[in-house]
């Protein structure tokens, strides 16, 4: 499983009723339910993915993020998680509150456009940077939002948004040393290719 799927599941307590965005083939939010017991849905918009997690036993709404959360009455959820997404939606912000509307929490992963590596590839080759945590091309990307642990704070502070929990980690962290995983934590903007949050709306405490 995922580095940020394991840290993802720290934040999401045992029988809570969960809205997975974006959810792909089921294997979160399979994991959670068989792992948690929790209930909730997966909102997806590819059919062969859909009809994968179907076959896990999920119940899966077919919709596009793009569309938003309407569907779903304020404070229908215990938590809401989005998955490597956020960065595809067009109006992430719009999303971000709309999350924080159905749920009490959220916890939202994406990958971090300023990590070391990319800097380097844009800055020497003079071309869009391909990696684990982005695995496109600029011409078939669906990655329209690109942003940064900085960007997304940023992002937070604008709409009172509380950071509960923030975790910077890397697909290759396995082969890391403890040096260079405290490191990471150290200064993830720089080092963090992948970036976890867990954030609330700043009235609930």
């Amino acid at each position: 499983m995922r580095m940020d799927y394991q840290l993802a599941e720290r934040w999401i307590a045992p029988q809570a009723h969960i809205l997975d965005l974006g959810c792909g083939n089921g294997e979160l939010l399979a994991h959670l339910q068989h792992n948690l017991g929790v209930t909730g849905y997966g909102l997806e918009i590819d059919e062969d993915k859909i009809n994968e997690a179907i076959g896990k036993g999920l119940s899966i709404v077919e919709q596009d993020l793009n569309d938003g959360l309407a569907r779903f009455a304020d404070n229908s959820f215990d938590t809401v998680v989005m998955a490597r997404a956020l960065q595809a939606v067009k109006s992430p912000d719009v999303l971000l509150l709309d999350m924080l509307r159905v749920a009490r929490e959220a916890v939202i992963t994406f990958p971090n456009f300023a990590h070391w590596q990319n800097r380097v590839h844009l800055g020497l080759k003079g071309i869009m940077p391909v990696s684990e945590a982005l695995p496109y091309e600029w011409y078939n990307t669906p990655n329209i939002h690109l942003c940064t642990f900085k960007d997304f704070e940023k992002l937070c502070a604008q709409h009172d948004i509380d950071i509960i929990n923030r975790f910077a980690v890397s697909d290759s962290e396995k082969g890391h040393t403890p040096l260079m995983k405290a490191l990471i934590r150290r200064a993830p903007n720089l080092l963090a290719d992948v970036a976890i949050y867990r954030v609330t709306k700043k009235s609930i405490k």
